[in-house]
């Protein structure tokens, strides 16, 4: 018996099919680990990235400098910040304190056993938080209030979100709400591979002498990042242009004023072949003006931060945006204005829009929560930068300069930070 083959015709619809699909999967997997650079097996995602490995490890590799690792317990993409300075960043809900709980909590995970409880873990915890450096700065630590044990829980949670933990058996939330703790517990396993990969930096800060350890903040910043610097000017430009195509990858919108005149000169050149190659892979879509450009992802799944939202405070936020868009195209105004200025502008739109609010949001007083929730995310999105209680619109607010606001309902594009939903002033 034997096998006809395909006419030439249908073998080379095929193969185009084969190719359509091995690219699909592949913008799936470099999607999925900007979104997800400490990846546990049990992702969606996860099957698409083993398969897809090699090709994502010199993509990522070439155009933006991040090591990518891939194995059967998870895959690591060290994405790396090009912007060390910007404090828009950052795990949800958490701050400093929450920051070094979580750093003692992988401390004690990599000196555990293969399993361990929610309430050793704590105790754990409590006993490093007496070191010397830590109290000598103010920071405390025990479990006896309901915020203490909030906090540990809040930290279990973002180590069971990317895969460090498993729980086993018992429940977080009663634990915060037990005196006595040990009454409801939890159980976990530790994945030693993940935990291994929590820490994005080139050098991890305890390989560093004492006598030689940076001392100011910002320069601890940059040693656990700087990177190996090849001479000549071939490396000299993949430089840049790690530079650059981690800003676009990473960052709502980039700005030509905001780079350093050796890398204005070669965004300039090159960013219409650089935000090619990134659009191919990625699925966004190129925006480019003479302010600067972004990628834009009309689905809204490269996000963190999405703009518009439904509730109050979106609503708040949409018209302060186009209040300070109308401000920037009004050549008789200054674009400036306060943080005072916009509560007051909100206080003002309560008597038009303030059946649309919540009770609360309308009460007096509550423009000033509103104003600062508004100025928080547009300066997340890189619309405006924001600073001691001024306000300063940038190019790419002027998307929202429409005129007179209408209800209407929710729009299916929507602003975000990642790698962002920006339009600029034609």
């Amino acid at each position: 018996m034997s096998i006809r083959p395909l006419p030439r015709q249908d073998s080379q619809r095929l193969g185009e099919l084969q190719k359509a699909q091995q690219q699909d999967e592949f913008s799936r997997g470099v999607r999925a680990l900007l979104m997800r650079p400490l990846m546990a097996p049990g992702n969606e995602d996860f099957p698409a990235v083993r398969r897809q490995a090699e090709r994502l490890r010199d993509w990522f590799a070439r155009e933006a400098g991040w090591p990518l690792h891939v194995e059967r317990e998870g895959a690591r993409l060290f994405k790396r910040p090009a912007n060390l300075s910007d404090d828009t960043r950052g795990l949800p809900a958490y701050d400093k304190r929450r920051y070094v709980l979580l750093c003692l909590a992988c401390a004690v995970l990599e000196r555990a056993d293969p399993q361990i409880t929610l309430q050793l873990l704590g105790e754990r915890v409590v006993q490093w938080a007496t070191e010397t450096t830590l109290t000598s700065r103010g920071f405390e630590f025990a479990l006896r209030s309901s915020a203490d044990r909030r906090d540990l829980v809040a930290v279990c949670r973002t180590l069971l979100e990317h895969g460090v933990l498993q729980r086993v058996a018992g429940d977080e939330e009663s634990f915060i709400h037990d005196n006595r703790a040990a009454q409801h517990d939890a159980l976990y396993d530790v994945q030693r591979r993940m935990l291994a990969g929590m820490l994005a930096a080139v050098r991890g800060p305890s390989t560093w002498r004492l006598e030689d350890m940076p001392v100011d903040f910002e320069d601890r910043l940059r040693s656990l990042v700087a990177e190996h610097a090849v001479d000549g000017e071939q490396g000299r430009r993949d430089a840049l242009r790690h530079h650059l195509a981690r800003r676009l990858l990473d960052d709502a919108v980039v700005y030509t004023a905001s780079l350093d005149a050796d890398t204005q000169a070669y965004f300039v050149n090159q960013r219409g072949a650089m935000a090619g190659r990134l659009c191919d892979a990625t699925g966004l879509v190129a925006e480019q003006r003479a302010e600067g450009l972004a990628l834009t992802d009309e689905s809204g799944q490269l996000t963190d931060i999405s703009m518009p939202a439904e509730g109050t405070e979106a609503h708040a936020t949409l018209l302060v945006a186009e209040h300070l868009a109308q401000r920037l195209r009004d050549a008789q105004a200054s674009s400036v204005t306060t943080d005072d200025a916009i509560a007051a502008f909100l206080r003002g739109a309560v008597d038009q829009y303030g059946r649309y609010w919540r009770k609360s949001a309308r009460e007096p007083g509550a423009e000033k929560e509103l104003a600062s929730i508004a100025l928080d995310r547009l300066n997340k999105l890189q619309l405006i930068t924001h600073q001691d209680g001024q306000v300063r619109p940038l190019a790419a607010i002027a998307r929202f300069a429409i005129g007179e606001t209408q209800i209407q309902p929710p729009a299916a594009q929507p602003m975000h930070k990642g790698s962002a939903d920006t339009l600029f002033d034609a």
